[in-house]
C-alpha cells in the first residue's frame, strides 16, 4: 500500500466524532425492484413486510408488477404495504436505488439513469464486458452480493445462499436414490438392520458443511474430503458430531468416490475457475444409478464429466450415474432464498438512509466498501480490473476526494 493511500485509510478511520460532520442527515430514498429477466431467477430481493419497514423509514418503493410471482408473493402483497406497482419496467429504473438478484443486461443498463445506485448480483466469473462498461458511461455506483461482508468479515449473502445450498442438494440427492426418478430406489439415510447410504461431499465451505449436517441428520454415512486440514476442523466442531474427513489424497478420494451413492461437489474459486478434482475414468467405475450433484458448476465445475443443465431438465446420464448441474440451486426454494435475501438487504437499505445516501455509507462503513466494485462510474474491484484488462482505482482515495 502506498504512502498515499496509507493516508485515505486514516482519513476513513476518523473518531466517530468527525464523522459525524460527514453526514447530511436521513436521506428518503426511492427503490426500484424490477421483475427478473435472467433464466429460471425466481428470487426477489424485498418481502412484502420487508417492504412495510423500508415505507415506515419513509423511503418510497417501486416494484414492477409481477416481480414477486415466482416467489409466491402476489403484486396486492406488496401494494398492501406501501409498495407502488408499476406495469413500465422503465419507471422502476429510474429510482434513486435499483436493486435485484441477478446482474443487469445491456437491455436493462439502457433504462438506468447516471449516477444511479445498483444493488445486485455480478460474479467476475460470469460478467460481460460491455454490461460493465455501460455501467461505467453512466457512471453508476454499484455493489455486488458476492463481496459484501458482515461485521465479523464473512461474505454475508454468499454464506446464507451457502447454506441453503448444501441443505438443498441433500434433498435433491434424496429425490433422485428414489424409484420416482428411476433412481436406486434407497431412501437416504437408512432404518435399522438396512446399511445407510454413503455420501461423499467434496469441499469443506459452508455449502459442503450444510449438506453434511443434513445428511447427517437424515442417518446417511457421510465422507468429506478438502484440501484444507482448518476447514476440515471447522467443518468438524461445527457440525457436532464425529464424521469421516480427509485431506484430498487422490487414491483414498478415487476409492470413496467409486463406492458411495451420492457424491456432492462443492469445491469453490476465490475468483475464476473451480479445480477439476473427479475425473471421467473415477465416475465411470462408480455405481450404476449413483447420484452426482455439482454445486460448482456456476465456477466450471469439479466432475470432469459436468455439463450445465437446468431447473426443466436438471439431470443427465453418463456411465450410467446422474448428473445432477444446475446452477443456481437457490432458486428452488425462492421463497426460502428470498426471506435469507431480505434479512441482508433490508437493514443495508434502512442504513443508507440513514446515513444520507450511498456515499456516505461508503464513507462510513467498511463492510460495505469490500463490495463496491464501481464508484460513479469508476472500476474499483481488483478481480475484475485483471480479467478485463482495465485500471482500477483505489475506493479509498475515491472516497477520500469526494467528501
Amino acid at each position: 500500500m502506498n504512502e498515499i493511500s496509507k493516508l485515505a485509510q486514516k482519513a476513513i478511520f476518523q473518531p466517530q466524532e468527525a464523522l459525524a460532520s460527514v453526514g447530511k442527515g436521513r436521506h428518503a430514498l426511492s427503490i426500484g425492484v424490477p421483475k427478473e429477466i435472467s433464466f429460471q431467477e425466481k428470487r426477489i430481493p424485498l418481502t412484502p413486510l420487508s417492504v412495510a419497514l423500508l415505507v415506515e423509514y419513509g423511503h418510497e418503493v417501486v416494484i414492477e408488477s409481477g416481480a414477486g410471482d415466482a416467489s409466491n408473493f402476489l403484486d396486492r402483497h406488496y401494494s398492501e404495504q406501501g409498495a407502488r406497482i408499476v406495469d413500465n419496467k422503465q419507471e422502476v429504473y429510474q429510482c434513486d436505488v435499483v436493486i435485484k438478484i441477478a446482474s443487469p443486461t445491456l437491455e436493462e443498463v439502457g433504462m438506468m439513469k447516471n449516477k444511479q445506485v445498483l444493488l445486485s448480483s455480478h460474479q467476475p466469473s460470469l460478467m460481460h464486458l460491455k454490461v460493465l462498461q455501460a455501467l461505467m458511461r453512466k457512471q453508476v455506483t454499484a455493489l455486488s452480493y458476492e463481496y459484501l461482508k458482515d461485521e465479523g468479515g464473512h461474505l454475508t449473502v454468499v454464506r446464507a445462499m451457502s447454506e441453503i445450498v448444501g441443505a438443498t442438494s441433500v434433498l435433491i440427492a434424496a429425490e433422485y436414490l428414489s424409484n420416482i426418478f428411476d433412481g436406486k430406489g434407497l431412501m437416504l439415510g437408512g432404518i435399522t438392520g438396512v446399511p445407510p447410504t454413503e455420501m461423499v461431499i467434496i469441499g469443506a465451505g459452508t455449502v459442503g458443511e450444510y449438506a453434511a449436517r443434513t445428511a447427517i441428520a437424515l442417518g446417511a454415512q457421510v465422507k468429506v474430503f478438502d484440501s484444507s486440514v482448518y476447514r476440515l476442523r471447522r467443518l468438524q466442531n461445527n457440525v457436532g458430531s464425529r464424521v469421516f474427513t480427509s485431506v484430498m489424497q487422490p487414491i483414498v478420494l478415487n476409492k470413496a468416490v467409486r463406492s458411495s451413492d451420492v457424491v456432492i461437489g462443492a469445491v469453490r474459486a476465490t475468483n475464476g475457475r473451480s479445480p477439476c478434482i473427479i475425473s471421467e475414468d473415477t465416475v465411470s467405475k462408480m455405481k450404476p444409478n449413483s447420484v452426482l450433484i455439482d454445486v460448482s458448476i456456476d465456477q466450471g465445475g469439479c466432475f470432469e464429466t459436468s455439463e450445465v443443465t437446468t431447473h426443466d431438465k436438471p439431470i443427465f446420464r453418463k456411465y450410467d450415474v446422474i448428473h445432477y448441474c444446475v446452477p443456481n440451486i437457490a432458486s428452488r426454494v425462492a421463497r426460502t432464498a428470498t426471506y435469507a435475501l431480505t434479512n441482508i438487504l433490508t437493514p443495508l437499505l434502512v442504513q443508507i438512509g440513514e446515513y444520507g445516501g450511498m456515499n456516505n455509507m461508503i464513507w462510513s462503513d467498511k463492510c460495505i466498501r469490500s463490495a463496491i466494485y464501481l464508484y460513479q462510474g469508476m472500476l474499483t474491484n481488483k478481480d475484475m480490473a485483471e480479467k478485463f484488462n482495465l485500471p482500477s482505482k483505489d475506493l479509498d482515495l475515491l472516497i477520500v476526494a469526494n467528501q
